[in-house]
């Protein structure tokens, strides 16, 4: 059977990965990697071992959550969007994966929540809903 996200009208999901994060008060010497950049080709690495995942990779400069260490976005069209921070990139990148492809897995893009890795019950900074299909009112 094929993956989820490469079935016929299943959105692909987009895991973002800003590259740009580093732990809070850290400073750096030129030509080091940031931590956010660490964390980027970590997932990279998971994925190229796990070659079972759909999801897409896509590095980005900045997802604005600064004093939370490494951040990623977990979204698909039609799906919940997840915002994840206070991630170590020796740590965690298999785990990001894990919660991403679980994320693809979902038809609403809602794990459930025993099955979540760590970081998904425990660092979720924001999970925003998807995007309306149809015209909303707007609240009174």
């Amino acid at each position: 059977m094929a993956p989820p996200d490469m079935l016929p009208d299943t959105p692909v999901t987009t895991l973002f990965v800003c590259t740009t994060c580093r732990r809070e008060g850290e400073t750096l010497p030129d030509g080091v990697s940031r931590h956010g950049a660490l964390l980027a080709n970590a997932i990279s690495q998971a994925a190229d071992d796990d070659r079972s995942t759909s999801v897409k990779i896509v590095a980005v400069e900045c997802l604005s959550n600064c004093t939370a260490g490494c951040t990623v976005a977990i979204t698909a069209a039609g799906k919940w969007t997840y915002v994840v921070g206070r991630l170590d990139p020796e740590k965690d990148a298999r785990d990001v994966l894990i919660f991403a492809t679980q994320h693809s897995e979902r038809p609403d893009g809602v794990p459930a929540w025993r099955d979540r890795p760590l970081i998904g019950r425990k660092n979720v900074v924001a999970r925003i809903p998807p995007l309306p299909t149809h015209h909303l009112e707007p609240a009174e």
